[in-house]
C-alpha cells in the first residue's frame, strides 16, 4: 500500500477517535474514579484482548491457507488485524474502513483476489460467529432467567433475526455472495450507476472471489470449521471482559451465575451495538445497551455506567494502538515475492506516457507474477 493511502486511513481513523473522545460525556473526575476503582482488573480487561486478537489472526491465517500458501509473517498479519479492527471501531459503517485497509495491506503477499476473498471470508466468519453466540445467549437466558410477556416477544424477535442471519450466511458460504451483494447495491438509489459499472468492469474477479468463498465451505471444510471454532471461542472468551467488571461489584460469595450474566450482557449489547453500526464506536448505542440489559438482570444503573465507561476506555486504548501500529512495520523485504508484487502493481498503474519499455524487468516477469 502506498504511504499516502495509508495516511488517509490513519487520519480518518484519528479524526473519528478524537470526535469520540470529545463527545464522551463523562467528567475527568468520574473517569479517573472508575479507572481507580477498576485497579488491576483494568489491566486484565485490556490485556485479555491480546489473546483475542491472536485468535482473530489465526482465523484469518486459516482462511488464507484454505486457498493456498500463506507467506505473510504472523506478526504482520497480527498488526494488520489490530489496525483493521481499530478502523472498524472508529469509522462509520464499520467494515467500510477496516476491510479495504486489510485488503490493500496483504495484497502484495497473496494478490488482489485472495486478499479480497480472505478478508471478506474473515468478516463473514466474524459476523457468522456472532449470530451463533447470540443464539447461545438466548438459550442461556431462557434456562437461567425469568421471562415475562414483553421479554418473550423481544427474545422471539431476536431468535427470528439470528436464525434468518444464519440461513443467509450458510447460503452465502455455499454459493458466494459478492455478486449478489453488488446486484443488491445496484438497486439502491444513488448507487445504481456506480454498482453497474463496477460489476461490468470486475465481473470476472467478482466471480472468482465468489468461487473462493464457496470453495472454503465445500472443499476445505477443515479450514472452515477451524476458523469458525476460533471465532466462536473468541466471543466466549470476550465475555470474561464483562465478568472481570462484574467482579468489581460482586459479593465475596458470588456464584458462577456471574459468568452467565456476562455472556448475556455481552451478547445483547453487541447485538444492539451492531444494529447501530453506522455510528462511529457505537457512541451512545453501546452505553444504552449496557443500561437496558444490566437493569433487566436486576443490577443497578451505576453498575451499567461503570461497565460502559471501563469498556469505552478499553476501546479507546486498542483503537489508538491499532492506528499507531499502522505507521510501523510496513516496509516489504527487498527481493521478496511481496516486494515484487508491489513493484509490478505500481508499474501496472503507471500514468500514460510513463510506461516501461519492452526490455524492462516488468515486461519479462509480467506473466510470472499476477499481482
Amino acid at each position: 500500500m502506498k504511504s499516502s493511502t495509508r495516511n488517509i486511513f490513519f487520519f480518518v481513523g484519528l479524526v473519528f477517535v478524537i470526535l469520540m473522545i470529545l463527545t464522551f460525556k463523562v467528567s475527568f473526575r468520574e473517569l479517573w474514579s472508575q479507572i481507580y476503582h477498576a485497579g488491576y482488573w483494568l489491566v486484565a480487561i485490556i490485556g485479555m484482548w491480546v489473546p483475542l486478537y491472536i485468535m482473530n489472526t489465526f482465523t484469518w491465517r486459516t482462511i488464507l491457507l484454505g486457498s493456498g500458501p500463506c507467506n505473510i509473517p504472523f506478526w504482520k498479519l497480527l498488526k494488520v488485524t489490530i489496525s483493521g479492527f481499530a478502523l472498524n471501531y472508529a469509522t462509520p459503517v464499520g467494515l467500510m474502513g477496516g476491510e479495504p485497509y486489510k485488503i490493500m495491506e496483504i495484497k502484495p503477499y497473496v494478490g488482489v483476489q485472495r486478499a479480497s476473498s480472505s478478508t471478506l471470508l474473515f468478516a463473514m466468519m466474524h459476523i457468522f460467529s456472532h449470530f451463533w453466540y447470540w443464539v447461545t445467549a438466548l438459550v442461556l437466558y431462557l434456562i437461567f432467567l425469568p421471562v415475562n410477556f414483553l421479554m418473550g416477544i423481544l427474545l422471539s424477535i431476536v431468535a427470528v433475526f439470528c436464525l434468518a442471519g444464519i440461513y443467509l450466511f450458510v447460503r452465502g458460504y455455499r454459493n458466494g455472495m459478492v455478486v449478489k451483494l453488488v446486484r443488491f447495491v445496484s438497486k439502491i438509489p444513488g448507487c445504481r450507476k456506480w454498482a453497474k459499472n463496477f460489476a461490468e468492469k470486475n465481473a470476472d474477479d467478482l466471480q472468482k472471489i465468489d468461487s473462493q468463498i464457496a470453495a472454503l465451505h465445500s472443499q476445505n471444510k477443515k479450514h472452515f470449521f477451524i476458523s469458525f471454532f476460533l471465532e466462536y471461542l473468541g466471543r466466549i472468551l470476550q465475555s470474561f471482559e464483562i465478568f472481570f467488571m462484574l467482579m468489581l461489584f460482586a459479593d465475596k460469595d458470588a456464584s458462577t451465575m456471574l459468568f452467565v450474566h456476562s455472556l448475556i450482557i455481552l451478547a445483547f449489547t453487541s447485538l444492539f451495538a451492531n444494529l447501530l453500526f453506522f455510528i462511529p464506536l457505537q457512541i451512545g448505542g453501546r452505553e444504552g445497551g449496557f443500561m437496558m440489559v444490566v437493569s433487566n438482570l436486576g443490577m443497578t444503573v451505576q453498575v451499567s455506567m461503570s461497565i460502559s465507561i471501563i469498556c469505552r476506555v478499553r476501546e479507546i486504548f486498542w483503537t489508538a494502538l491499532g492506528l499507531f501500529l499502522m505507521k510501523f512495520g510496513n516496509k516489504l523485504p527487498a527481493g521478496s515475492d511481496a516486494a515484487m508484487r508491489q513493484q509490478l502493481y505500481s508499474m501496472d498503474n503507471t500514468p500514460p506516457g510513463n510506461e516501461p519499455d519492452g526490455n524492462s524487468e516488468h515486461d519479462e516477469n509480467q506473466n510470472v507474477v499476477n499481482p
